[in-house]
């Protein structure tokens, strides 16, 4: 499984063509989902974009509208990043100096609460668990897989954030 590491300024990672393959995907489902497939009343859509007064409709809706059009712009250029930053097919170095490396963050964090609302997971869902009991009802399912790749984005969100800010830990 890919790891960050730090070389320097960069992040650096060599992804195997199964996670490219995947990444993109998911980037390109993001960046759709935020485009093409808007839907406020989509639990994905409110989730990226919770209302900042959940108790005022009035205050929440105006606040939205000031900001929304930016926030929406800056997670379709993370996930641009995330798209940007890969190999193009097959396998290969992905090289991230310090701003990709957090749009990339921001991105797979994007990527991850989504594909959380869809899994319906929860505060106290325990994935490991999840994913077996998943896996003993039916191995070839969608649900493994997207629960696989929750995780995997999971470990990858980890790596990188190791990577980022780890060398300031071990001083």
């Amino acid at each position: 499984m890919t790891i960050f590491r730090r070389v320097g300024a960069e992040c650096v990672a060599d992804f195997r063509e199964d996670e490219v393959r995947v990444l993109r995907k998911v980037a390109e489902e993001v960046v759709g989902l935020l485009t093409d497939g808007f839907d406020r009343e989509d639990p994905v859509v409110e989730r990226l974009f919770p209302d900042v007064y959940p108790e005022d409709v009035k205050n929440s809706a105006e606040f939205r509208r000031f900001t929304e059009g930016d926030l929406k712009t800056a997670k379709i250029d993370q996930a641009g990043a995330v798209l940007a930053g890969l190999p193009e097919a097959g396998k290969g170095e992905v090289r991230l100096d310090p701003e990709s490396a957090e749009a990339w963050l921001r991105a797979i964090n994007d990527a991850r609460l989504a594909l959380g609302i869809r899994l319906e997971l929860t505060d106290d869902t325990v994935v490991e668990y999840e994913l077996e009991e998943a896996l003993e009802q039916d191995a070839g399912s969608a649900r493994v897989f997207q629960l696989s790749v929750y995780s995997y984005l999971g470990y990858l969100q980890e790596s990188l954030l190791e990577a980022i800010i780890g060398a300031e830990f071990r001083r």
